[in-house]
């Protein structure tokens, strides 16, 4: 399993509302994430709208390209888009990896 991080950045004014989006992400979406490799998926928030998420798949691109072909990650994009800033598009198309230069086995 490759481990996938990536920073995002939520918009301060819309911090709250973003952690109660997330404590209802809708089983459609949980099961789509689950179906298209996407496993020990986590996103962590800091009070300054720092988003680190984490993810273990065996291929990200893939993994990536599987949540772009369902209609519920459409709608969910679609949602979440204006609670980022400097974004052009989609949050799931702003998911830049980060190198991984250590891992404590």
């Amino acid at each position: 399993m490759k481990r996938v991080c990536f920073l995002l950045k939520v918009r301060q004014d819309r911090l709250e509302e973003y952690r109660e989006r997330h404590a209802e992400v809708w089983p459609e979406m949980r099961a789509a994430l689950r179906d298209t490799g996407w496993s020990n998926y986590s996103l962590f928030l800091r009070e300054d709208g720092l988003l680190v998420g984490y993810l273990e798949t065996d291929d990200f691109e893939k993994a990536l390209d599987g949540m772009e072909r369902t209609e519920v990650n459409a709608r969910w994009q679609a949602e979440m888009a204006p609670f980022f800033e400097d974004l052009d598009g989609r949050p799931d198309q702003g998911m830049r990896p980060l190198a991984e230069v250590f891992h404590l086995d």
